[in-house]
């Protein structure tokens, strides 16, 4: 046995922390990593007992906490064992870097992970990776941002849960959960993301949750890409990148098209930004965009400042949009509140508005001509206007680093955390219009 995996072990043995606590079902997999007692939980401290977040890692089993303490920890972390917890004492202090060298911070392909309090920064693809695919795991990025599996079957990774982790300056995603489901995104902040800064692809029924978080400074604040059913996005402030939000069909990946995610009590806004990478397709100074997706939801967001549009729905090649929902929502101050535009081949259906606050629509009188409910097949009028010059953007490595973000409570004292196997879905009734300052104090790009 090498000398650094004796001292490694010889560490654990002498100095873990035991936790009391209730086992799951799994054991540990056979992975060689020694016999406990049923139901014991261990507490692995980086770098008092194990000297890298790797090395933690890969002595602890389900049911386990890793715990790290501030530093900056230049490696790659792959969390391969279900139901350990990753956590940071410190949020901003406990940073993994990838300095612009290595693709991704940390790869989570276990069902049951939480990752909390910490920061990924400085990768040539991602911040965080959680994914049920063997070819994203491996790193094998498609042609054009995102990863191109092939023939690969789909295969779901069931549970997840981030938290309180600050993403920026991410050569393609700040946090992406890719073929994963069942999942929480939450009180998360992600910058500098040359694709986006949080996206969801490739799922149905998705069952993921991404609320409370701050996405400001990338090309597409947050991207959901054939992620479909029970896909909520709801309270989070987008503000500030050069596009705010997509909810997208691709054939790049499986699972289209897109369909049924929840974007509700969202304060999206002032997304023209030139200090942000710029995405291949060019698009700037819009808050929200369909791009062939179908039977989305718009409830009670807050869409102001936007220099092209607060709202575009359109075609992706050959998928129209069909059934989308555009209602009680606030417009104020975008170049076009609402703008439907789709090409000759694919025009949308049943799409429509409903108590709106807005006052310009592309075309004319949407909310009279195309009023919810209107039948599925109903064809929906399209039109164009012109949109603001977009100017060049930056290379993400030159975004604006973040400020502090709040730290998760308890970080220090609380045991290891149990993502539940399928979280709790918001009920949309009650998700209420947001105020301008919807996480105001955690952003560094301001509305005004």
């Amino acid at each position: 046995m090498p000398r650094l995996t004796l001292r490694v072990v010889a560490a654990v043995v002498g100095a873990l922390t035991l936790v009391a606590g209730c086992g799951g079902g799994d054991d540990d997999g056979g992975s060689g990593k020694g016999r406990r007692p049923a139901g014991e939980r261990v507490t692995i401290r980086v770098p008092a007992d194990a000297p890298t977040i790797s090395a933690a890692v890969s002595l602890a089993r389900p049911g386990d906490l890793v715990l790290v303490a501030p530093g900056v920890y230049r490696e790659s972390v792959r969390i391969g064992t279900a139901r350990i917890t990753l956590r940071g004492l410190s949020r901003d202090k406990v940073v993994i870097d990838g300095r612009f060298s290595r693709a991704n911070g940390i790869v989570v392909s276990a069902p049951g992970v939480a990752v909390e309090n910490l920061t990924v920064r400085n990768h040539t693809q991602n911040g965080l990776l959680i994914t049920g695919s063997a070819k994203a795991a491996a790193g094998l990025p498609g042609a054009s941002g995102g990863y191109d599996t092939g023939d690969e079957p789909v295969t779901l990774l069931r549970s997840f849960l981030v938290s309180h982790v600050t993403a920026t300056r991410n050569g393609l995603y700040g946090i992406y959960a890719f073929s994963a489901r069942n999942g929480v995104i939450e009180h998360s902040y992600a910058s500098g993301g040359a694709d986006s800064g949080i996206y969801v692809g490739q799922c149905k029924p998705c069952n993921i949750v991404v609320r409370d978080n701050v996405a400001e400074l990338n090309a597409v604040g947050y991207e959901g890409t054939n992620a479909s059913e029970n896909m909520y996005v709801v309270g989070n402030r987008l503000v500030g990148n050069r596009v705010g939000l997509t909810s997208n069909s691709s054939h790049q990946e499986k699972l289209l098209p897109q369909k049924g995610t929840v974007i509700a009590g969202n304060l999206i806004a002032a997304n023209q930004q030139a200090a942000t990478p710029e995405q291949a397709d060019g698009g700037w100074g819009i808050g929200a965009g369909v791009d062939g997706g179908s039977d989305n939801r718009f409830v009670r967001n807050r869409i102001t400042g936007n220099r092209n549009a607060g709202l575009v729905i359109t075609a992706t090649a050959d998928i129209p949009p069909v059934g989308n929902q555009v209602v009680d929502n606030t417009f104020t101050g975008n170049g076009v509140d609402v703008g439907w535009t789709f090409p000759t081949a694919a025009r949308g259906r049943g799409n429509c508005l409903r108590g709106n606050d807005l006052r310009s629509t592309v075309p004319d009188r949407l909310a009279a001509t195309a009023a919810c409910p209107l039948p599925a097949g109903a064809t929906s009028p399209g039109g164009t206007w012109t949109a603001p010059a977009a100017p060049g953007g930056i290379p993400f490595t030159e975004v604006a680093a973040p400020a502090a973000q709040p730290q998760l409570p308890g970080a220090a004292t609380k045991g290891p955390t149990t993502v539940p196997p399928v979280p709790d879905l918001p009920r949309t009734e009650d998700i209420r219009l947001p105020p301008m300052s919807l996480l105001a104090a955690n952003a560094r790009v301001r509305t005004s």
